[in-house]
């Protein structure tokens, strides 16, 4: 996903790092550019607005569960996979 603006850090970027930007699990430095490409970029705005969304029901449903480092890590990989795949499918004219 791109919104077409230019930025210094990429939207596939910061959207592929959303649950570490989330989860603090990224150094402050990064966090903050984060923080900076989501306050002017409204399109990655709405698109974290969601994953708050979701990281909020998994947190209610699942309680103080915590999931083994392997599995975050694999999940982290597919969605990364998935945010590309999304990001590079053409539509072919009839």
């Amino acid at each position: 996903m791109s919104c077409g603006e230019p930025h210094e850090t990429d939207c596939r970027e910061v959207l592929t790092e959303v649950y570490l930007y989330l989860d603090l699990e990224c150094a402050d430095e990064r966090r903050n550019r984060i923080r900076q490409h989501l306050d002017e970029c409204s399109p990655c705005l709405r698109e974290y607005g969601i994953e708050q969304e979701v990281k909020a029901l998994v947190a209610r449903c699942c309680g103080n569960e915590t999931a083994p480092a392997e599995l975050r890590e694999r999940l982290r990989v597919r969605l990364a996979d998935l945010v590309f795949e999304t990001d590079s499918r053409e539509y072919l004219a009839d």
